[in-house]
């Protein structure tokens, strides 16, 4: 994901406009819920169609934990433009694999949310004070790691797949402690319309999981502006 911002902020620093007045790299750690959603398909090698409403688990702590970091550029007028990767986590829950036929059903390397995010921020909201209240919105892609292994099968799905669009929400507070290092805390959701494949045996055919994924955040984080 790191390697995925940097490419992301040279990208953007090409094509910022002259008006261009900052760039902030932010990183963020926070405790992270998924809320349940109708997950439909068929199982690998049966065929056998899948419908359940599914309980979906964040586990922020769990390792590997939830994390998150963009890079902005801010223009002179408080408007941003950048890239935001956050590491979400949704792990089924164990009546709802059971139910479904899966020993594994999560996506815990990551339901990796990348967008490309625009943001206003209002200095000077609170006259006098360190505190500058932001939000945004972002539009992207999901990049999840699919782990999911049907009861009885020898081939377990252990990979990326890009799954779908993601739309992403941010409202925070950023406190400066200099000119150029702040410490911030947000509210973040992010939605992702999700088709992945998971595989089937050796002569067996593939099987299909579809679902949107909706996560909520609450995230403290740390920026470096220059």
């Amino acid at each position: 994901m790191l390697k995925v911002l940097q490419t992301a902020a040279a990208v953007t620093l090409l094509l910022a406009s002259p008006a261009a007045a900052e760039f902030e790299l932010s990183l963020y750690l926070g405790t992270q819920t998924a809320s349940d959603s109708d997950a439909s398909g068929y199982m690998p090698n049966t065929g056998a169609p899948i419908s359940r409403n599914v309980n979906w688990e964040g586990k922020s702590f769990d390792a590997p934990i939830y994390y998150g970091g963009r890079a902005m550029w801010w223009t002179n007028s408080n408007l941003g433009f950048g890239i935001e990767g956050t590491h979400t986590k949704a792990y089924a829950s164990t009546a709802d694999k059971a139910a479904m036929g899966f020993s594994r059903l999560e996506f815990t390397d990551g339901h990796n949310i990348i967008t490309a995010n625009v943001m206003k921020r209002f200095p000077g909201a609170f006259e006098g004070s360190n505190f500058t209240p932001y939000g945004g919105a972002g539009i992207g892609v999901a990049i999840p790691h699919a782990d999911i292994l049907a009861v009885g099968a020898t081939n377990r799905t252990y990979d990326y797949e890009m799954t779908g669009l993601a739309l992403r929400g941010i409202a925070g507070m950023k406190y400066a402690l200099t000119d150029n290092w702040a410490l911030f805390g947000e509210y973040q959701i992010t939605w992702s319309d999700n088709d992945v494949t998971i595989d089937g045996d050796l002569g067996g055919a593939n099987g299909k999981l579809r679902t949107e994924l909706v996560t909520h955040a609450v995230n403290v984080g740390v920026s470096y502006s220059f």
